[in-house]
């Protein structure tokens, strides 16, 4: 039903935090595979890629040009796209194939994107606060995650190997061809 894409810059931990957040969508059987594409090529997050039953791709390039490698890559309808370092709400799995469903059986493409959360064991800063206004200003950001439809993805273009990419693919959706949904996703 369901790729998941997560880039990394061969840091073990933040990678293997996505991941455990992960592993009830994989139970659940709405991760139909997960992909790591490491731009480091240091061989941890292939490691990692292993032992998680991952798989792996290595690039050299963009975060946004990972991302899209890896979307080429990927074998599901659906595509979802996290940052490494980034942990899902336990709700995530029920809202994310309630959303798909609703998606697929209507006729209005729309994305999928998870309402931001600061970590409660972080300290609250100027920067969090500037970083808030932001997200009320311009919308969302790309750590917040994109749960896209592959067709809908590559009618859009998808990610390109240029400067503000991901920024670039979240305007193009648009306001009224995103969903902020409930389940939050919280940003290390």
């Amino acid at each position: 039903m369901l790729s998941v894409i997560i880039p990394t810059d061969g840091v073990e931990q933040p990678a293997v935090a996505t991941l455990a957040a992960l592993i009830p969508g994989a139970a659940a059987g709405v991760i139909k595979e997960v992909l790591l594409v490491d731009r480091a090529g240091t061989g941890v997050i292939e490691h990692v890629a292993d032992v998680a039953g991952c798989g792996f791709l290595s690039f050299q390039g963009t975060r946004a040009a990972a991302m899209a490698a890896g979307a080429r890559q990927a074998r599901s309808p659906w595509l979802m796209f996290l940052h490494a370092g980034a942990v899902l709400d336990a709700g995530w799995i029920e809202e994310t194939t309630q959303f798909i469903q609703r998606v697929s059986s209507s006729d209005r493409p729309r994305a999928g994107i998870f309402r931001y959360a600061r970590s409660p064991y972080s300290d609250a800063s100027l920067a969090d606060g500037l970083k808030f206004l932001a997200r009320l200003i311009a919308g969302p950001s790309s750590d917040q995650g994109l749960l896209i439809a592959r067709d809908h993805y590559e009618r859009l273009g998808g990610y390109a190997d240029a400067r503000r990419s991901e920024a670039r693919l979240l305007r193009q959706l648009g306001r009224s061809s995103r969903t902020l949904l409930r389940s939050r996703i919280i940003v290390a």
